[in-house]
């Protein structure tokens, strides 16, 4: 995890992610979506303080976006769910599309 977050340091690095829609095994749907994340440069006493929270363990990137891994971040182009993990809206029209409602019938009535 320091590795990964001394390479991602004062850098521009790209989060991607791959969705596919199967049925009976043949690929209905996919698509990838891509995130541009700018890091702030980290000082190695950020970094092992970072590593201290246990946070990094589990993430890819060994950083949490949702976390305490957004103080990093200068800037972000592109989705924070794919940062997060799935890209919430791509996904939802995608299922939409094959007739997946996404709200309830209540909700959509608020909404």
């Amino acid at each position: 995890a320091a590795d990964m977050l001394r390479s991602l340091s004062g850098r521009t690095h790209q989060v991607y992610t791959g969705v596919a829609f199967c049925r009976d095994g043949k690929v209905l749907s996919s698509f990838v979506q891509c995130t541009e994340v700018d890091f702030y440069p980290l000082t190695e006493r950020q970094i092992q303080r970072y590593l201290a929270t246990k946070e990094p363990f589990d993430k890819a990137g060994a950083y949490g976006i949702q976390g305490r891994g957004a103080l990093f971040v200068a800037h972000l182009d592109g989705d924070y769910f794919n940062v997060m993990g799935l890209p919430l809206c791509p996904l939802c029209r995608m299922l939409r599309a094959f007739g997946v409602s996404i709200l309830t019938e209540k909700e959509a009535q608020e909404a």
